[in-house]
């Protein structure tokens, strides 16, 4: 039988054999689980992706690859408002390692950050101390 997206009128040119194209957004068709691999907080570039957000960062732990130079693909959606990300040894406390340039939203930065060892860092928003997320480094 036809499945409920083929019926729905899915576009396209018709299947030559093999499966209908998925209509999806990239969501497995079956119950399965999504691939995993790689972190929810990266990008296809592999860059850690950071997004601020009314005055908070929409990610409270991103992930990035130990012992080589990585980017952060940071997004400031609060419009005129400006926003950046350090990151601090241990907790937000802690040494700064990486400064990155503050700027007004609504706009994306690439930050280029140099390599870290294993570990768990803070990243905070130096206009704002209470903007806090945990970068694990692994």
């Amino acid at each position: 039988a036809p499945s409920a997206a083929a019926s729905a009128g899915a576009s396209g040119p018709p299947a030559s054999g093999g499966p209908a194209p998925s209509a999806t957004s990239g969501a497995p068709a079956s119950g399965a689980p999504a691939p995993s691999g790689t972190p929810a907080a990266s990008s296809a570039t592999g860059a850690v992706v950071i997004s601020a957000f009314g005055i908070k960062y929409e990610q409270t732990t991103v992930n990035a690859p130990a012992g080589k130079p990585f980017q952060i693909s940071f997004e400031n959606k609060d419009a005129g408002t400006p926003h950046n990300v350090v990151i601090h040894q241990g907790d937000a406390n802690g040494a700064v390692l990486f400064n990155g340039t503050v700027f007004s939203g609504v706009e994306t930065r690439a930050y280029d950050v140099p390599a870290l060892a294993a570990g768990t860092y803070a990243f905070v928003c130096i206009v704002h101390p209470t903007m806090v997320g945990t970068l694990n480094v692994q």
